[in-house]
């Protein structure tokens, strides 16, 4: 059971009654063809027993469940090579429900305030002698969805217990506890975002369409947002394992659902609950988190920023008197001969899963000989 499943039965019809964006549309063509004989790929032959088998090519969407592992894998190994040797904090920042509407008319303004504004709340308070005096390391990923799959954006940002010191000379580590008050942090988060969006309003980077702007700002600063500050990390390699469900995610997993029938899509949510959708309800869901095209979810600030990565971050870890930690991975049971491909290699080196050897005899290796890809509808044909 996949969301290709849902999206091959009734996409269609659906497509036929609702008006999609370009962007849309890409994701469910891309979706519906991923790794099947659209894509072409490759005839795998064992050069032992004959023993063959298909493997057809990826959409490589980064809205597809089926794709985000390998960007995954990739992803963390770079990431590791910037943690520092501290315990870790989570917060996450909500935009209020009544600015869901205007975040899906300009989602890709509204989402660039969120990571603003949650981020410099961060790094303002971090740089407060009263409260820190040091700049922090931030990961900000952008969420938009709920488990039921509603329109819910937030930011997820892991933070470094601890920051340099503006002059570069001393490590300043947090309380374990907390990293800072949660009413301090949803007090200047929300002074900050509507001051940005305010701005952004009055240049005509972002649309209210017919809201009364003075109500909506009066209302806002009346409310108070949510701001929720999870358990702190033990160390660094809490955090990789915790990165490694966060960062590539989408709206929802094909393990998640578990059943398509007469009653609809039923899928699970939380604590053993689960919901049923018609279909069309669940790819209208799920076409609410398409982000816009070249959007960046996952991003980098403070000691993590590009600029600072081999001048603070590295005086940091200096300080510290450590090494990048190395994630653990399982050992090969055969050296790389250099003709597997970049993604089976990674594969064997993090879960020791050797994709090249025959699955019938165990013991010859798997030939690959290319198919081609069908006249059919390519993920890109957005027409």
């Amino acid at each position: 059971m996949e969301v290709a499943d849902i999206f091959r039965a009734h996409g269609e019809v659906y497509r036929q009654r609702h008006v999609l964006t370009p962007d849309q549309l890409k994701v469910m063509r891309a979706i519906e063809v991923c790794r099947t004989e659209v894509l072409g790929g490759h005839l795998d032959v064992c050069d032992q027993c004959g023993y063959s088998q298909p493997s057809y090519n990826s959409c490589r969407d980064r809205h597809c469940p089926k794709c985000q592992s390998l960007s995954q894998a990739k992803w963390i190994e770079e990431r590791m090579e910037r943690l520092l040797p501290v315990h870790y904090f989570h917060v996450v920042f909500t935009l209020p429900s009544s600015l869901r509407p205007v975040c899906r008319r300009n989602q890709r303004e509204m989402y660039k305030l969120l990571f603003a504004a949650a981020t410099k709340t961060l790094l303002t308070l971090g740089e407060d002698p009263k409260r820190l005096g040091g700049q922090l390391g931030i990961t900000a990923v952008l969420h938009t969805w709920t488990r039921e799959l509603e329109f819910h954006p937030h930011l997820h940002c892991i933070v470094t217990g601890g920051g340099l010191s503006p002059d570069g000379t001393s490590w300043k580590a947090a309380r374990r506890k907390y990293l800072f008050p949660i009413k301090v942090l949803s007090q200047l988060f929300r002074g900050i975002f509507l001051d940005l969006l305010r701005r952004a309003h009055e240049d005509g980077e972002i649309r209210l369409d017919g809201v009364d702007d003075k109500k909506l700002f009066d209302s806002l600063y009346r409310t108070d947002w949510v701001v929720y500050a999870k358990p702190p990390f033990g160390g660094p390699e809490q955090v990789f394992k915790y990165l490694g469900r966060y960062t590539h995610r989408v709206g929802i997993s094909n393990q998640r659902l578990i059943s398509m029938d007469e009653r609809g899509v039923t899928f699970a949510t939380k604590n053993g609950r689960t919901t049923t959708l018609s279909p069309e309800e669940f790819i209208r869901r799920f076409l609410l988190h398409v982000l816009p095209p070249g959007f960046v979810k996952i991003r980098h600030y403070g000691l993590w920023a590009a600029g600072n990565v081999f001048t603070r971050l590295a005086a940091a870890r200096q300080l510290l008197g450590t090494v990048p930690p190395v994630p653990t991975v399982a050992p090969m049971e055969f050296e790389p001969s250099g003709n597997e491909s970049e993604w089976q290699v990674r594969l064997l080196r993090l879960v020791g899963i050797d994709v090249t050897r025959c699955p019938r005899c165990g013991q010859g290796r798997m030939i690959r000989h290319a198919l081609p890809a069908t006249a059919e509808t390519r993920p890109d044909d957005t027409s």
